[in-house]
């Protein structure tokens, strides 16, 4: 089995390891547009050793955003934003990522650090959309309206020409965000998914976005480049999606070219009661990577030096990806080669080399 900080070939591309940054929403942006802290958040990662650098989930519609602080891709304005960022990431030999996603009847919600309730339209929120007109409940309490045929064709545009953008503004890893409750797992669940249509009812029914948008997505992306897909492994909730949806969800995608599952869990059900600890979601990622033969990225509550190794060591994942880690110390990577005995396993850049 492949260590730590063995590096990792995906396509035409080679992550220097197997350590990466999750994506993490800054709620900093204006009007979509990254900024100064954008590039430096995610600069300082790449500089700390990370192999993979994944931008924040980024909405390829403007009502698709979570908060009016979300970051955006839906113009050539934020293409140009996003470029110096995606450059320097990969000046400090990262491979730099990008997280596209709609958030759907999550969407028009406060800042965190202003309650993260709903937002009201003459506040600055706008009207949400999602499967089926249910509310996420919670302090997310706008109804959003359910989307028509049309509406569907317009996101699963909105998700290609989003693509294409970050490729334009030089990003080489794109995943798509299905997780979390947002607007792809939103279709999937059948909790948040009471459709009569094509798009509802059945397993084949509720995966239907999700593979529309794979495929387009994949069209757009070259052969030489990766494409991943974060999924919920589980909505923590009887009758909600599960596990073996996902295995089969996860086969799918393998058959449309998506290279990796990051797998994730929870985000569609305001009140799950979830099993949190060290690593929670990593059996979901090994049973994906068995059952569906497919590459997977594993997260949650990693934190420790010897727990990541272990996980690829171990065979339950190809890739870990640190989220609240990272945001304590950027310089994870070089901190964990050193505390496994191995401090060569990444270089300082040359700057801070007389540290």
């Amino acid at each position: 089995m492949p260590s730590l900080f063995d590096p990792w070939n995906v396509r035409g591309l080679t992550l220097r390891n197997r350590i990466g940054v999750s994506p993490m929403c800054m709620y900093s942006a204006t009007d979509g547009l990254p900024n100064d802290w954008h590039l430096a958040h995610l600069g300082a990662r790449a500089v700390g050793g990370a192999g993979l650098v994944i931008a924040e989930a980024t909405g390829v519609l403007p009502q698709g955003r979570i908060t009016p602080g979300c970051t955006g891709l839906w113009s050539d304005a934020h293409t140009a934003a996003w470029r110096p960022v995606a450059a320097f990431i990969k000046a400090q030999g990262a491979v730099a990522g990008i997280q596209l996603a709609h958030a759907g009847r999550k969407a028009s919600a406060a800042l965190p650090q202003q309650g993260g309730a709903s937002l009201a339209n003459a506040d600055g929120g706008w009207d949400t959309v999602g499967p089926s007109a249910l509310a996420f409940g919670g302090g997310l309490t706008k109804l959003p309206q359910a989307l028509d045929l049309a509406g569907i064709d317009t996101v699963v545009k909105g998700f290609a020409a989003a693509a294409q953008r970050a490729l334009d503004a030089g990003f080489q890893w794109l995943q798509v965000h299905a997780a979390h409750g947002y607007l792809l797992h939103q279709f999937l669940s059948p909790l948040s998914n009471q459709r009569t249509d094509a798009y509802g009812g059945s397993l084949d029914g509720r995966m239907k976005l999700a593979l529309e948008v794979a495929r387009a997505i994949r069209e757009v992306v070259p052969d030489r480049l990766p494409l991943s897909f974060r999924v919920s492994a589980s909505d923590w909730a009887e009758g909600g999606w599960d596990l073996g949806s996902t295995v089969e969800l996860a086969k799918r995608l393998k058959g449309l070219s998506v290279d990796v599952i990051d797998v994730s869990s929870g985000g569609n059900v305001h009140d799950a009661k979830i099993a949190v600890g060290p690593g929670y979601q990593v059996p979901f990622a090994a049973a994906i990577r068995t059952q569906a033969q497919i590459a997977v990225s594993a997260v949650g509550l990693i934190t420790e030096p010897a727990q990541a190794q272990a996980i690829i060591e171990g065979g339950q994942a190809d890739q870990v990806l640190l989220a609240r880690a990272f945001l304590r110390d950027p310089h994870w990577a070089k901190h964990a080669a050193i505390a496994l005995g191995t401090p060569d396993a990444v270089k300082y850049p040359v700057q801070y080399g007389r540290a």
